[in-house]
């Protein structure tokens, strides 16, 4: 995550909230780029209120991941960094603040174009950029380059944004190649493996393009499906957070499992860790939570953990070539 000094935390719009809705405990939560924060915006809030400050010291991996404990014990809970999903409604004092950022991209646009080789580039980014994909789009197009622009499913608030767990944006239409405005690996490499396409990453925070290489993520994949295809007994993680639960993936997949002679248990948990796992003696791990826990926790766990669609693949349900990215979509 970049320098938190190049975000806007909307203090004024929260301080404004505060006072309209009398609140007198109010919950901050943040993801753990933003975590270093806390303590200044705490000091900003009660300056202007008299509100009761808590901060959530859990982890935090995205709008999915609403510390609902929290938002019971607080009149108001302000949720930093993420969009809303379509299915976070299911707490009613959560406003989301998405932490736009101030960085300049037209520098780090204009640098892309030497290494751009299509004519049709899909605009892809983060919420805390999104606002930039307009001023991105006129310069590519000044220099002869069709912009898509696309708008996702239920689960994506703005066109050309993507989750770490949804690229329907990038899907919504063909493209030549994608241009990925931001800093990070995790989102244009999903993109990648969900459209198959050349990515290009446009760090404006370090004023540098950079094309996005997944052949490491492929062979280590490639690994883990390996060590599977003897597994009978799978654990099938399921997460107990309202935005990643998906029990009914997991019975699916627990069906398919037994149909092929093999068996599976259901583990239900709310964080999902290379230790909560350890005690649990199972051939493999099939995760149906957050689907950046396989590939960022990638051999740290003590048995091989797979992705529903890894797991179809181990089954012989599907080939290799048929890899796909894991996706929660709507």
């Amino acid at each position: 995550m970049a320098d938190s000094e190049a975000f806007d935390f909307q203090i004024a719009r929260i301080i404004g909230i505060i006072k309209d809705t009398g609140a007198k405990t109010v919950g901050l939560q943040f993801p753990e780029g933003f975590k270093r924060r806390a303590a200044s915006i705490v000091h900003e809030i009660e300056k202007a209120t008299a509100a009761q400050i808590l901060i959530s010291g859990n982890p935090c991996f995205g709008a999915c991941d609403i510390d609902v404990y929290l938002a019971r014990r607080v009149d108001i809970l302000f949720h930093f960094g993420h969009a809303v999903l379509d299915d976070s409604n299911y707490v009613k004092n959560v406003y989301f603040i998405e932490v736009r950022s101030n960085a300049a991209v037209e520098e780090v646009v204009n640098k892309s174009l030497e290494m751009l080789k299509g004519k049709r580039i899909g605009l892809i980014t983060t919420v805390q950029h999104v606002h930039k994909l307009q001023e991105a789009s006129e310069i590519l197009q000044a220099h002869d380059k069709v912009c898509v622009i696309g708008k996702g499913d239920a689960k994506i608030a703005y066109p050309g944004q993507v989750l770490g767990c949804n690229f329907s944006s990038a899907r919504a239409e063909i493209c030549d190649e994608y241009l990925y405005i931001g800093s990070g690996y995790f989102h244009p490499m999903g993109v990648a493996l969900s459209t198959g396409r050349r990515v290009l990453i446009a760090d404006p925070f370090v004023n540098e393009v950079r094309e996005l290489d997944i052949s490491k993520v492929l062979k280590q994949r490639s690994a883990v499906i390996g060590r599977s295809l003897d597994a009978d007994l799978f654990g099938m993680i399921v997460c107990s957070k309202p935005g990643q639960e998906r029990m009914a993936l997991a019975l699916k997949l627990q069906d398919l499992i037994r149909r092929h002679g093999k068996d599976a248990r259901i583990i239900m948990m709310d964080l999902v860790t290379p230790d909560q796992l350890l005690q649990f003696k199972v051939d493999a791990f099939v995760n149906t939570a957050c689907p950046r826990l396989a590939i960022d926790e990638v051999g740290r766990f003590n048995a091989p953990m797979l992705t529903p669609p890894e797991l179809e693949i181990v089954l012989g349900e599907k080939a290799w070539e048929d890899l796909v990215f894991d996706e929660i979509t709507a």
